[in-house]
């Protein structure tokens, strides 16, 4: 899935074709919708343009956090300090767990308030608990948007209040998102949780959508005066072929209620009028090819996951696959190295989907005499 997510990452401007259902109206100033199965961008608006993402910010905070806690820097049972900053974010505002300077909540409990609760405190204390200052801590971040290649989100801080220069698109807002559910799945269930209490206080998630759509599992609400209203939501749905998860990100709505209602319909318009289509399962060779000068005279091709491709509803009977590969493939092989690509096409030859191909089982060089013989047939071919 990780490697998939990696090629995905990189084609999230191809939109659905021309021929694609049309979208429904969405009140947001911008949007998108993925396919996080299929790994395809199904409907957009102004999706490359930065906004202020306000407490969508806190995707990216988590991020860092889950791998400080990857790396072993940090345990989810392990108390941190809250320093007058973190207390400081108290004043004015009201996305806070309400923690204070005589406190050391654990880092579990933290995470909660970061993302039940969208606490500023807690994003503060966990940022100063990783990195020692907020100030550094940024700097994680933002490597991290650089490492993935975003181009339109620099962070100024970790909470998401309006800060010149704080920016983020739609589309790389779902980019974290989406990095956030492959890369660290033991974590995502913190987003679906629907309330949680500290200290006797108990905040309800502000995601709408968890208590009204059972297949909705998370993700991030935000509000500022500077973003609106603003909810990245992904549902993950039942399908006679397995589990399909789309993912929306909406920015710029009027209200609490607006940023739900039209998540939701955003939602419901990608799991109606487009077809999650599996192509090849995971781990089946797709095609079995000449290796030269290798212990092995041929070796199998295939995808690293399952491959799936979304296409409009009724079209599924319209696709055709073609391979293209390396030739001639020498040895040594790796299992897992890239050689060809898999070009899923409509019978028009529309482009639907681009798939890496890998070598299924390594190859070892052959000995003296094998790449010699092969050497002279690969003269003469």
């Amino acid at each position: 899935m990780k490697r998939l997510l990696a090629s995905f990452l990189t084609t999230l401007v191809v939109t659905a074709q021309a021929q694609a259902p049309v979208s429904p109206e969405i009140a947001a100033r911008n949007y998108v919708l993925i396919d996080l199965t299929a790994h395809k961008t199904l409907a957009e608006r102004e999706a490359d343009v930065p906004q202020d993402p306000a407490s969508l910010t806190k995707l990216m905070t988590a991020y860092v956090v889950f791998g400080a806690l990857r790396d072993k820097k940090l345990t989810l049972e392990q108390p941190l300090p809250v320093s007058k900053r973190a207390w400081d974010e108290r004043k004015g505002d009201p996305s806070l767990m309400f923690i204070d300077t005589t406190m050391t909540p654990k880092v579990d409990e933290l995470l909660r308030g970061l993302i039940i609760q969208s606490g500023n405190d807690a994003a503060v204390a966990l940022a100063e608990g990783v990195a020692g200052t907020v100030e550094n801590f940024v700097q994680l971040m933002n490597r991290q948007a650089q490492a993935w290649g975003l181009k339109n989100t620099e962070f100024k801080n970790v909470t998401g209040m309006t800060e010149p220069g704080h920016k983020a698109s739609a589309r790389e807002i779902a980019i974290i998102a989406a990095h956030i559910i492959t890369d660290f799945p033991e974590y995502y269930s913190y987003y679906s949780q629907r309330d949680y209490t500290f200290n006797k206080i108990r905040q309800d998630n502000r995601n709408l959508l968890l208590r009204r759509d059972p297949t909705v599992d998370g993700m991030k609400t935000g509000y500022t005066d500077a973003a609106g209203y603003c909810l990245v939501a992904s549902a993950n749905r039942d399908f006679p072929n397995g589990k399909r998860r789309l993912l929306s990100v909406v920015m710029g709505t009027a209200s609490k209620e607006a940023r739900a209602s039209e998540s939701q319909k955003l939602l419901n318009w990608g799991y109606t009028a487009f077809d999650a289509v599996k192509i090849f399962d995971a781990g089946k060779a797709i095609k079995t090819v000449p290796v030269w000068k290798g212990e092995s005279k041929e070796v199998k091709l295939g995808a690293a996951d399952a491959v799936f491709v979304t296409v409009p509803r009724g079209d599924a009977g319209k696709l055709q696959t073609q391979v293209e590969h390396t030739d001639p493939l020498v040895a040594p092989l790796n299992k897992g190295q890239r050689v060809g690509t898999l070009r899923v096409t409509t019978t028009a030859g529309t482009l639907v989907a681009e798939v890496p191909l890998v070598v299924q089982e390594a190859v070892p060089v052959a000995g003296i005499f094998g790449r010699a013989f092969d050497s002279i047939r690969l003269w003469i071919k």
